[in-house]
């Protein structure tokens, strides 16, 4: 991992949605949310389904409404910009996304998925194609891939497409949100061993959300733990994954499958038997 100056931060983020009814308040999802992203970092929002995690990472890409705090990509303030400001930091900021199966159009080729972001910003047709060749190569796929339509290909495979079209512009940050939970085991882990070697090769900063920390454990650098939409435990994945002090993240942790079926037993049986704390 490199360490320079953070990539990526975010202070204080606050995230509403309006509830429908005559003098609702609005819901806040997310509550005083901060932390930063290093160069070649990569950090993982942890939380079960309806924590937050996914709301800050489309709050960071613009598809949530701030309520307050910021958001500073490479000392830019991006909390607030219009659809038309953030276009050009398309070359800094991309994501990949859950469904391999919905992110991809499939009425285009390969070739003209990958070319889309590289013909907005105004790379010429040769070398868009030389572009896509080296893009193909850097995540295992053969070079007819872009003559090719995303439906003759598996989840796994049109996941390394996917994330090609992220990194064509050789961004700073990738936000992946639940870039595997939708692929099986074996695939699960080429799919994060591809995504580290481009990161060992690019020095780009994944923000990596995810409900399993047992990928979190081998994958990422440092870990929040989020509940209801507050950061309840931080630090390395190390830290958290093995010496859980939150007994929300104790339960996280308890919760994630192990290789040995007796220990799993003891582990989902002391889960059971632990009452819910809230924070």
């Amino acid at each position: 991992m490199t360490s320079t100056g953070p990539v990526l931060e975010v202070s204080n983020l606050a995230v509403e949605y309006p509830k429908s009814g005559f003098r609702q308040q609005p819901h806040r999802v997310i509550q005083d949310v901060s932390f930063s992203l290093g160069v070649g970092e990569t950090l993982a929002l942890v939380g079960e389904s309806g924590s937050g995690k996914s709301t800050i990472g489309k709050a960071i890409l613009g598809l949530a409404p701030v309520a307050a705090g910021r958001v500073t990509l490479k000392d830019q303030d991006i909390t607030r910009l219009s659809a038309r400001a953030r276009r050009p930091l398309a070359s800094e900021l991309q994501a990949v996304f859950q469904n391999p199966y919905g992110s991809l159009n499939p009425s285009l080729t390969v070739g003209q998925i990958l070319a889309e972001p590289l013909r907005a910003a105004r790379i010429g047709a040769r070398e868009a194609h030389d572009r896509i060749a080296t893009l193909l190569q850097r995540v295992r796929m053969p070079i007819d891939t872009m003559t090719r339509y995303p439906g003759e290909f598996s989840g796994g495979q049109r996941q390394r497409i996917a994330i090609a079209r992220a990194i064509a512009l050789d961004p700073g940050v990738v936000i992946c949100d639940e870039p595997t939970s939708a692929l099986d085991v074996s695939t699960q882990a080429a799919v994060l061993e591809l995504l580290a070697e481009l990161q060992s090769r690019l020095h780009v900063s994944y923000l990596f959300i995810t409900h399993d920390l047992a990928v979190v454990r081998q994958f990422a650098d440092r870990t929040l733990v989020l509940q209801a939409g507050r950061i309840v435990e931080e630090g390395t994945s190390a830290e958290v994954c093995e010496r859980p002090v939150h007994p929300y993240t104790q339960r996280l942790v308890a919760a994630a499958p192990v290789p040995d079926p007796v220990l799993q037993r003891e582990r989902r049986r002391a889960r059971l038997e632990t009452p819910v704390r809230v924070a």
